[in-house]
Order: C-alpha cells, then sequence, then structure tokens
C-alpha cells in the first residue's frame, strides 16, 4: 500500500501552515536584511579617477580627491593618455588640471553612479575655486572685464567619452538581462534536476545532461541577443563576441547549478536561487562594485553573475577593456559544475554502490534484465 502523505488533521495542517509561514517570513527578513544592507546608503570608496596635473598642484588635488578614501588617483601624461584609460575602463574619468580651466573627462556607459560622483565633485571643487578667486579680486579691489568674469562663472568643461547609447539612457539594460538569464538558467537547472534522476545512472545519461546543458546555454544566448535587437541595445556591438559571453554565462549558471543539483540532490537547487536574488544584487549592473560593501564587492565580482555583467559591459561599451579575468570566473563555473555532472552521472548508486555501466554490462552477461523467475514443480512422493 503507498503511503498516504495527506494532512490527516486539523492540528497537522496548522502545523504544517506555521512552518511554512515562519520560513517565508524568515527568509524575507534575511533578503530585506541584505538589499537594505548592500544598496540601501552606496557609498563610493577606490572609485578610480586619472589626473594631469604639473607638480605644484598634484599634491593639493590628490589630497583633496583622496580624501575620505572616495577615490583613488592614477597619474596620466596627457589627454590622450587618460581618454585611452578611460576607453580601456582602467578609470571612470579624470581631470586635466594642466591648463588655466580645469576639464573633465568620464564614461557615464561605465556606470551612472561614477559618472554623477564625478561630475557633481567636479562641477562643486571648480564651482568653489572660482567663487575664492572672485572674492579674492574683490578683496584686493581689482577690477576685471565682463568677458573675465563670465570666463570665470562659467561651468566647467565637461567631455563624455564613452556616452550610453539613446536606447540605454539609464544604463539598467545589463541588470534586467542579467535577472532573466539567471532566472531561466535556474528554473531550467532545476527542470533536469528532477528529470535526469529518472533515467539509470550511465554514460549515456552523463553525455545527455552536458549536452542538454550547452544546447540549452546556446538556446539561452540567441535569445538574449535577439530579444535586445528588438531595443536597439547592443546593435553596434560585435554579435559573434556577445553571444559567446552570453552562452559561457548561460552555462556557468546552469552547469554550476546542475553540478549542485546532481551532488546534494533537490537542496543543490538553492544555488541557481543564489545567484538570482543574491548574485544580481551585487553584480555591479545597477549598483557599481566600487559603492558595494567590501564583501558583497568581491563576492559580487566572482560569481557568474558579476563576471558576466562586467564582461558584458566591456564588451558592449569598452572593447579595448580586458575580460579575461571574468571569462575564467565563468569559465570555472561552467567547467566545474559540468564536470561534477559527468562525475555523479558514472559513480555508483547509493543503495547497491552499483554503476549504470556496471549494472548494464552484468544484465547483458546474464541475460537476465527481465527474466521471470521459473517456478520449481513439487517433488512427487
Amino acid at each position: 500500500m503507498p503511503e498516504d502523505h495527506h494532512i490527516q488533521s486539523v492540528r497537522q495542517f496548522r502545523r504544517f501552515a506555521l512552518v511554512v509561514c515562519l520560513v517565508g517570513v524568515a527568509v524575507q527578513l534575511a533578503l530585506t536584511a541584505y538589499y537594505l544592507g548592500m544598496g540601501h546608503k552606496a557609498t563610493p570608496h577606490d572609485v578610480p579617477v586619472g589626473l594631469i596635473a604639473p607638480a605644484a598642484k598634484r599634491a593639493a588635488i590628490v589630497d583633496l580627491l583622496e580624501r575620505d578614501g572616495v577615490f583613488a588617483v592614477s597619474d596620466y601624461a596627457d589627454v590622450a593618455d587618460l581618454r585611452s584609460g578611460i576607453e580601456s575602463r582602467e578609470v571612470y574619468g579624470g581631470v586635466d588640471a594642466s591648463a588655466a580651466q580645469p576639464h573633465l573627462y568620464l564614461a557615464s556607459a561605465a556606470g551612472q553612479a561614477a559618472a554623477g560622483l564625478l561630475r557633481g565633485t567636479y562641477t562643486s571643487v571648480v564651482g568653489q575655486q572660482n567663487a575664492q578667486q572672485l572674492a579674492a579680486l574683490a578683496e584686493q579691489g581689482d577690477t576685471i572685464s565682463v568677458a573675465r568674469a563670465e570666463a570665470i562663472a562659467a561651468a566647467p568643461a565637461v567631455t563624455d567619452v564613452v556616452p550610453l547609447p539613446a536606447d540605454d539612457v539609464n544604463g539598467a539594460s545589463l541588470g534586467f538581462l542579467t535577472q532573466a538569464l539567471a532566472l531561466g538558467g535556474t528554473i531550467a537547472s532545476i527542470g533536469l534536476g528532477r528529470l535526469i534522476p529518472r533515467t539509470r545512472r550511465s554514460w549515456k545519461r552523463a553525455l545527455g545532461h552536458l549536452s542538454t546543458l550547452i544546447v540549452y546555454a546556446l538556446g539561452s544566448a540567441a535569445v538574449v541577443l535577439w530579444s535586445m535587437t528588438w531595443f536597439g541595445v547592443g546593435a553596434d556591438a560585435d554579435l559573434a563576441e556577445m553571444f559567446g559571453i552570453f552562452a559561457l554565462m548561460s552555462l556557468a549558471v546552469t552547469g554550476s547549478t546542475a553540478g549542485a543539483v546532481a551532488l546534494f540532490g533537490p537542496a543543490g537547487a538553492l544555488l541557481g536561487a543564489l545567484y538570482f536574488t543574491v548574485g544580481t544584487v551585487i553584480s555591479g549592473a545597477s549598483i557599481l562594485p566600487e559603492f558595494l560593501p567590501t564583501f558583497g564587492r568581491y563576492l559580487g565580482e566572482n560569481l557568474p553573475t558579476g563576471a558576466g555583467v562586467q564582461a558584458v559591459r566591456d564588451n558592449l561599451y569598452f572593447p579595448a577593456g580586458p575580460i579575461g579575468r571574468h571569462l575564467l570566473v565563468l569559465a570555472l563555473y561552467a567547467g566545474c559544475g559540468c564536470l561534477l555532472v559527468l562525475v555523479t552521472n558514472l559513480l555508483p548508486n547509493r543503495a547497491d554502490r552499483t554503476s549504470g555501466v556496471d549494472l548494464e554490462l552484468k544484465d547483458r552477461i546474464e541475460g537476465n534484465e527481465h527474466r521471470e523467475p521459473v517456478p520449481i514443480p513439487p517433488a512427487i512422493s
């Protein structure tokens, strides 16, 4: 008789309902604390910026920028050198203070938060310096021409070296794409985790499982690229490179989740859920790594979601930027997950310690895979 798993009494129902409610509240509390802890007060720290300044000015400017640990300053020889550093995403922007009037160069495509911080800091400092200059001239009783006064009080010059495209005005597309890819990969991994165990362990099941993961990754990448064209996002990008990055990112999510399911059972699917609920927040898509707490920054950069976002952003807007480290992170997740899938499909079953390959070989040798036992007739007295 099969066991009856239905709830048999009101008391049993209440206990079950109470457990469900407590688990739901605990998960909500944990996620709320995590989300607010990561993003409720995004504080910049060590934001990389460039500086062109003569020796006489450099010390004062560096002291101002690196005060409170907000910026990390790197020196550049000239404007061409600074622009190259911005285009390769070495820095988010920089100031040329070598001329009579300073000039700010930035890249809004690298992140709106960094661009806004640079623009706001630059405008504020230059405005204060201009006001001090005018006040000093007034105290000395000097008279200046209207043209000079207007030049001193004019808005400081700003150049956006790598602007966001018109179809992605707020830079939110990367976050949306990452969430969709992570969620789809998690669902696919959970589905495979429930489907694959219904077949016997063998090398055929291992290759089938792995092939399915790869086919899904390729299909997922194609769907992401296709959906991007609907809204003009990434219209100027190298589609072949973008396809490869999205496919590797998808395989990193699905492969590592499938590997966790193969190793730990249904509980392993929580890894995929963590990619979606935890990883997307600290991926750097909506909150830049330099605006996250230290723990969130380093964890996010080393998850498939974070590594994928950085690789996609560089490929879309900063083709001169190196993405080797990000691809390595994705490859490690994908490779380790796929290896676990292969190994666990060939290992012995826990029940009889016999692998599917051994079972098939044994059945063929003995020839009794589906043979019914032959009844022995009773002895004749």
